[in-house]
């Protein structure tokens, strides 16, 4: 006989005390470099006129899309009532709400006037997809405490489905909000298509999906939680697909641009004479995001997990390259003030390619943002019964619901 309860995360405390602390100690780290920036000026960090959204964004955007896209395993279990994901759905849920606040945190604390943020919260534009994303952003992680809500508590069990399915539509919206901060800005020649925003939505799939096998391997070093064989094929299935789904919209946005002729020259620029953003794009975001871990997964004919392990730590890293492409290099590309003319000179660097260095205060912050989202995590699993667990037999399941 089997059963599936649901436990506290189980270690030791003087591991779980290093582990708090550790990360307390990033969070501090990036407190004070934002701190830093804020009191100084941004004139300390790599960012300046021509290049305003710097390593942080990257962090942030980076975190609120793996948000969005580690929901996969609830939305999966609840809209499309696939019971073998069930168990697995509340630290879904945990994780996107974790990943959630750290990215907007950084976005804050980037801002240099934090205080500015009640400003956007009470006078609207809504012309401004900037203003849309106050609700959206805000929204979800209302759903987000609801939705887990409804997971942890019987009594309201019933309505987790329809949470969940809201949800579902809520991050798909707020997905394409995000990749719209983007597809909106038709002054930038890197962006202004509307194709940015199901791409985004494509990466927070991979990524998310990506994110969530590696914090369940990790919980599992220290706690043996549900993670049978067949959840893993179907984790490696659906990394395969969205790994597919990426490499085609990829192309898509690429192809877009070059039938588009104000585009053509941005894209001669990233595909062909870039410099370091053509090599952050060919070798990271499209060689060790995609290719290299197809090529692996295709390859291993026994489907272990080590092959998705190794699969799943390139696609991280080309995550974050792939933000630095679209975020810096969509920057560094000079503004066209005046089309159809050639600018030999200005004081402005007009027609000139930006130069981006980030600083250590930057990297702080953005270090800070992910243990900011990884102290939650571990708080939450620590305090509530998020993590599965099979019970094999009456014994066991007796002594489990007695240390419950």
């Amino acid at each position: 006989m089997e059963k599936i309860i649901f436990r506290k995360f189980q270690i030791e405390s003087k591991t779980f005390w290093m582990m708090f602390f550790g990360l307390g100690f990033f969070i501090l780290v990036g407190y004070l470099c934002s701190h830093y920036m804020e009191t100084e000026g941004h004139y300390v960090t790599g960012m300046n006129n021509q290049i305003v959204w710097g390593l942080p964004h990257i962090f942030a955007v980076l975190l609120i899309v793996i948000a969005s896209g580690v929901l996969n395993i609830a939305s999966i279990s609840s809209v499309f009532d696939k019971k073998l994901y069930k168990p697995l759905a509340p630290l879904s849920a945990l994780l996107a709400m974790a990943f959630l606040i750290s990215g907007l945190a950084i976005l804050v604390l980037d801002l240099g006037r934090p205080d500015r943020l009640i400003v956007a919260m009470t006078t609207y534009n809504f012309k401004s997809i900037f203003a849309w994303n106050i609700f959206l952003y805000s929204g979800f992680a209302g759903i987000l405490a609801i939705y887990i809500w409804t997971m942890l508590d019987r009594n309201v069990k019933k309505f987790s489905r329809p949470a969940g399915v809201f949800a579902f539509t809520w991050r798909i919206v707020l997905t394409t909000g995000t990749g719209s901060i983007f597809g909106f800005l038709i002054s930038r020649e890197a962006y202004g298509t509307a194709i940015l925003a199901p791409l985004f939505i494509i990466m927070s799939l991979l990524y998310g999906t990506v994110v969530y096998f590696l914090i369940v391997k990790a919980i599992n070093y220290f706690q043996k939680t549900l993670f049978s064989e067949e959840i893993l094929q179907n984790l490696r299935k659906l990394t395969l697909l969205f790994l597919f789904a990426n490499l085609y919209f990829l192309i898509l946005y690429h192809v877009t641009n070059l039938y588009i002729s104000k585009h053509l020259d941005f894209e001669k620029f990233i595909l062909l004479d870039g410099g370091i953003y053509t090599i952050a794009f060919w070798v990271g975001q499209v060689v060790i995001g995609l290719l290299l871990p197809l090529f692996i997964l295709f390859r291993d004919e026994n489907k272990s997990e080590s092959s998705l392990m190794s699969a799943t730590l390139l696609i991280l890293v080309g995550s974050f390259l792939a933000m630095y492409v679209i975020i810096i290099a969509g920057q560094a590309y000079p503004l066209k003030i005046f089309t159809n003319y050639e600018i030999l000179e200005s004081s402005f660097y007009d027609n000139v390619i930006h130069t981006y260095i980030p600083t250590i205060w930057e990297l702080g912050l953005g270090l800070g943002g992910v243990a900011l989202s990884l102290i939650i995590v571990l708080i939450g699993i620590a305090n509530l019964d998020f993590l599965p667990t099979i019970i094999k037999s009456p014994e066991a399941k007796k002594v489990a619901e007695s240390d419950s």
